[in-house]
């Protein structure tokens, strides 16, 4: 590696953690709805509460833009270290990742709080080192969505598979250690979920549920 590419090395998990501070959410339904979402619906940034507050196309463009701030530095750093199938490039890969979803847990432009949940900037992340690996938990998210109806329930299922389908896709233990802390911190994020979940009070996916 040249001395610029050590310096953009070293610069890059920082990069990261300010890529994944966008809070796309946020910044589109002020451009399309002129209003905070953090005031609306559950308060979350993220393309559920967007799509349920102002309608699917912020929703996908908040979805893009989430899944992009996980993809873009991972894939950054991949392209970036000279042999990615050794375990010192695998673990830097998987620092730039947690940077990124750090950052958009925890945005440095919203006072580090009133961050998003961080399932779809995971899904860019695993996206960039295995699309086969996310091909997987996102067919188990699809499934879990049509027979509970709750995106939430989805969204830890296929949370849960990501170590799973990391490790038969990569057998990388650096980058399953990385999806299973991913896993954890997603969880962690999703507790008022589970309760109302356990309740029966979380909303549903689609509004024709019998039990809405």
């Amino acid at each position: 590696m040249t001395l610029e590419q050590w310096l953009l090395a070293l610069m890059l998990p920082f990069l990261a953690y300010g890529l994944g501070s966008i809070p796309f959410g946020l910044v589109i339904v002020r451009l399309v709805g002129r209003m905070d979402i953090r005031d609306s619906g559950s308060g979350n940034i993220g393309a559920t509460n967007v799509r349920r507050t102002v309608g699917t196309l912020p929703a996908v463009m908040t979805l893009v833009g989430d899944i992009g701030k996980g993809f873009l530095p991972v894939w950054w750093a991949g392209m970036l270290v000279p042999d990615a199938g050794s375990s010192w490039c695998e673990g830097y890969i998987a620092l730039v990742g947690l940077c990124a979803f750090a950052g958009h847990l925890y945005p440095v432009f919203l006072k580090f709080r009133t961050g998003g949940k961080g399932v779809a900037t995971a899904a860019g992340c695993i996206l960039a080192v295995s699309p086969a690996a996310l091909g997987v938990s996102g067919l188990v998210f699809i499934m879990t969505a049509c027979s509970l109806n709750r995106m939430s329930a989805a969204s830890l299922v296929a949370t849960v598979s990501m170590p799973l389908t990391v490790w038969y896709a990569t057998g990388s233990g650096a980058f399953t250690l990385w999806a299973g802390l991913i896993a954890v911190w997603i969880w962690s994020r999703h507790r008022e979920n589970i309760d109302r979940l356990l309740a029966g009070t979380e909303p549903p996916l689609w509004k024709n549920d019998p039990e809405a």
